[in-house]
């Protein structure tokens, strides 16, 4: 999933760069800040420019994954992964809400929260790497059984033992 951050926010740094949005789109300057949602979304992804229409469908892709991860997450693991899965799905709801008001007003602000979201929904993710499902502290049989054995002479014998 790490990956597909990075993917999203190279599409998002090429659509800054190459891609002019236009002020009078459907969605552009709602009445309602979620009531535009819909219109600008749906615009953005079927809209011509292609580097728009990857980002959007991409963002909207990687917002519905990390919703399937917390729902995972949340059932079948300890409680810190499942905060560090709400962390990363907040993380890319707030980034997704900030790129459809970006496509609202057209403000450079709203795409700098979008962006500074990205390390925060990256850095959620790799502490969800290092969570086990189902265990929430190290086992005898795990680390410390490790760290027993590797602690033991190779000789076969035991330590402070005489032969």
């Amino acid at each position: 999933m790490c990956s597909g951050f990075l993917v999203q926010f190279l599409l998002g740094l090429s659509v800054s760069l190459f891609v002019t949005i236009p002020r009078d789109h459907p969605g552009a300057n709602p009445r309602e800040y979620f009531g535009g949602v819909v219109h600008r979304v749906t615009w953005a992804v079927l809209q011509e420019p292609l580097l728009l229409l990857l980002h959007a469908a991409f963002g909207l892709a990687l917002v519905v994954a990390a919703s399937i991860f917390l729902v995972q997450a949340a059932r079948s693991g300890p409680r810190s992964l499942a905060w560090a899965a709400g962390a990363g799905a907040f993380s890319e709801l707030i980034a997704g809400f900030n790129g459809g008001r970006f496509l609202d007003y057209n403000e450079d602000f709203s795409s700098m929260i979008m962006a500074g979201f990205f390390p925060i929904a990256i850095g959620a993710r790799a502490v969800a790497l290092f969570i086990r499902p189902g265990e929430t502290a190290p086992s005898a049989a795990g680390l410390g059984g490790a760290l027993r054995r590797t602690m033991e002479p190779r000789c076969g014998g035991r330590s402070g033992s005489s032969a």
